[in-house]
Order: C-alpha cells, then structure tokens, then sequence
C-alpha cells in the first residue's frame, strides 16, 4: 500500500488519516504548530472507536489507529510518500509557501493534493518546478462519513495526475469527481451556495420562517437528496425522463431566472439533449418503474430511520 502523508493535524487532516488508514494504508501526519500531532493521535483513536461502534469500520479500531504515526518534521513526514495531502491554513500565501517547500522535498512522482475548500490550485502553485502534479481534493467535512471529494486541477495540472488520484480517493472508499476547470468555490459550495443564498432571501423577504424553510430541505427535498442527485431525482418526476420533465415544467426555471435578473435562458435545448443523453446512458427508460420502485424502498427506509431517532 503507498505511504500517505498528511500536511496540517487539525480536523481535516485528522479525518483524511482516518481515511487512508481504514483504506490500509500506512499514514504520517505532521504539523507546525508543536502537540498539534500528539493531540490529532489521541482524537483520532477516539473517532475510530466512535465508527467500531456504528459498525462503520472491518477492521479494529486499534488496528487501524496504529497505521498512523506522527513526523517530527515536514521532510520525516514526506520521505517516502506517494500521495501528499495538505490541510493547512485557508490563505494563499501559506499555501504558497508549503507547496513551494514540498515541491523541493518530494520527487517528480509524488502528488501534491490541497484540501482547500475555495482556493485554486493555480493561485499557489503557478510558480513551481513541479506544478503539474499539483492539484485540489477537496473534502467533504467530515470525510470518513461524507464520501465526496472534489478533485480540481489548475490549468497546468498533467490529467494522468487527476486520473491517478481519482483512481486513489475511489480506493479508498472516498466517491471522487472531477471538475473539468477551475470555477470560483469549486462546484460542491457552488450549489450548496446556491440553496443557502436563496432561503436567506425567502427569510427576508418574509416568504416563510426560518423553522420552515429548514423543513423544506431536511423534510423535502433532503429526503430525496440523501441518495440521489438532483437530476436523477426530476428524472424520476415525468414518466419520460428528464427530457419530459422539462419540456412540462421547465418554464419554472425560466421565470425563476428572469425574476433575477438573468439574461440567457436556463435551460437550452442543447443542455436538454446533454442531460438526456447523460442520463439513459446510465439509467434506461425501460427501468423507470423498478428506479421508482427502488426510491420508494429507500425513502421508506430513511423515513424509519428518522422515526426511530426521533426525528419527522
């Protein structure tokens, strides 16, 4: 299994040890900031008795736990290593400075990944030797419960370093996706920006409460959302696909859009057909009735779930 080091020991670096760990891999973490190893040790042996206990682990937790050891510094930590994950502070010129220093410590070979959550890679990397194996795998928090890590490359980012690091995250048990140019945010804060920035303007507009358009994600939408994506779900929702959907409900988006302001249509008939075609490829009309049937048997699951911890 490749050695993995871990760059920043805060909580993101502690879960992505977890991570690499539970996957097999042996796993050095290292921090400037001196106790902030010994300390993400401790946390972590914690965490990973919490998984044992939610049946979320194969193996012992100890077992795991001892795939882990801390560095005394950045060049012990890196030795080594096939795939380096940095976690530190969210500001460019420190990013600056620790990928200049691993792209003096590591060989040619080594990736050199990002945790950033909004950061381009070619903001911090454009001046390296190396910065073609330099890129963003952008975690979902916490990352050994939420699976998604977006990989993001700067423009100067060589692909086969993205495909091997997919090919890692999806090893180890992370669902990786792939932006294929940098955006502002990446695309996972995108649409959570989105929603968020649309229930501040329902508040204060005074369209509904605070209580209720919470209820509308977590009792609504979220349901849905927990296991499928937003376009398997309006799939799902017209007996044609998605194709069918829009061609009945697709002025909604339209309005929506000119109510703010937007000069080009939301949905063109050229993303219709890309939608379509995406789509069937994966999940034929002849399936629709057992895809329902399969939401139905999930959502019911869930909504169980939920029951018998409390909630709605």
């Amino acid at each position: 299994m490749e050695q993995i080091a871990i760059i920043g020991a805060g909580l993101i670096g502690r879960a992505w040890a977890m991570v690499f760990a539970r996957a097999g891999h042996s796993v050095r973490i290292w921090d400037p900031v001196a106790g902030v190893s010994d300390t993400a040790l401790r946390l972590i042996g914690q965490s990973l008795d919490d998984l044992a206990k939610a049946g979320l682990i194969n193996e012992a937790a100890a077992v795991i736990a001892a795939r882990i050891s801390s560095a005394a510094s950045m060049e012990a930590c890196v030795a080594g290593a096939a795939h380096v994950q940095e976690n530190g502070p969210e500001r460019v010129e420190p990013k600056r400075e620790l990928f200049a220093r691993l792209d003096a410590l590591c060989g040619p070979e080594v990736v050199l990944a990002s945790s950033t959550s909004g950061i381009p890679a070619s903001a911090f990397t454009e001046g390296l030797a190396g910065r073609a194996r330099c890129l963003v795998a952008h975690p979902v928090n916490p990352p050994y419960l939420v699976p998604l890590v977006e990989l993001v490359g700067a423009p100067w980012t060589a692909p086969e370093v993205v495909a091997r690091t997919r090919a890692l995250m999806a090893r180890v048990g992370q669902v990786p996706v792939t932006a294929m140019k940098e955006t502002r945010g990446f695309v996972l804060n995108r649409l959570q920006a989105a929603l968020v920035a649309e229930a501040f303007r329902l508040v204060r507009d005074g369209v509904m409460s605070v209580e209720d358009v919470d209820a509308c994600v977590k009792d609504g939408l979220g349901l849905r959302w927990s296991f499928m994506g937003p376009f398997e779900t309006i799939d799902l929702n017209a007996p044609g696909g998605i194709a069918d959907y829009l061609k009945r409900y697709g002025f909604m988006f339209e309005d929506l859009a000119r109510e703010r302001g937007m000069k080009t249509p939301a949905v063109t008939p050229s993303v219709v057909a890309e939608l379509h075609e995406a789509l069937r490829a994966h999940h034929p009309l002849s399936e629709h009735s057992n895809r329902l049937a399969q939401r139905d048997r999930l959502m019911a699951r869930l909504r169980a779930l939920r029951r018998d911890e409390g909630a709605h």
